[in-house]
C-alpha cells in the first residue's frame, strides 16, 4: 500500500501548481474531449521593463477566462485597463472563443466590466465580509468589440 503525507503550503512552488493545473486540464479533457485550451497572459511594462499592469487567464472550449487582471496606481485612467480587456477579448475571439467570464470584487471593478458588456450572473455576499464577489460573462460575438 503506498504511503501519503498530507503537507499544507502557504508558499507552494509554482511548480507545484503549474503541475496540479495541468492534472485538472487533463481530466477537464477526458471528460469535454475538448483540448484546446491555452493560456493567455498581456503585461503593460514601462521603460525599466518592470510590470505595471497585467492580465492572465486562459482560453478553453468556446471560453475566455480572466483570472487576473491588474493595473497599478500610476497606469490607471490612460486607457490601458480597456485596450488590455480588448486585446484579450479579441484574441480569445481568434481562438474561436464565443464567450468571456471574470470575477471581480464589489470594491474592484465591476463598474469597468459593465462598460465593455459584461453582465453579473452571480454575486456572493460578505466575500470578504462587508463587500461582495462578482461573476460576470460577456458574449463575444456582438458586433461590438466593446460590448
Amino acid at each position: 500500500m503506498a504511503t501519503y503525507r498530507l503537507k499544507l503550503e502557504t508558499e507552494p512552488a509554482l511548480t507545484d501548481v503549474r503541475f496540479l493545473l495541468d492534472r485538472l486540464y487533463e481530466y477537464n479533457v477526458e471528460q469535454t474531449g475538448r483540448d484546446d485550451g491555452q493560456w493567455l497572459a498581456i503585461f503593460l511594462r514601462n521603460e525599466k521593463d518592470q510590470i505595471v499592469a497585467g492580465l492572465y487567464g486562459w482560453t478553453w472550449a468556446g471560453w475566455l477566462k480572466i483570472t487576473d487582471f491588474w493595473v497599478s496606481t500610476e497606469a490607471r485612467g490612460q486607457g490601458r485597463g480597456r485596450e488590455m480587456l480588448l486585446m484579450a477579448e479579441a484574441e480569445a475571439r481568434k481562438r474561436g472563443c464565443s464567450r468571456a467570464t471574470l470575477d471581480t470584487f464589489s470594491f474592484q471593478a465591476p463598474d469597468f466590466y459593465r462598460k465593455f458588456g459584461y453582465r453579473i450572473v452571480a454575486t456572493i455576499e460578505g466575500l470578504p465580509e462587508g463587500h461582495r464577489q462578482h461573476t460576470l460573462v460577456k458574449d463575444l460575438t456582438s458586433g461590438d468589440p466593446s460590448q
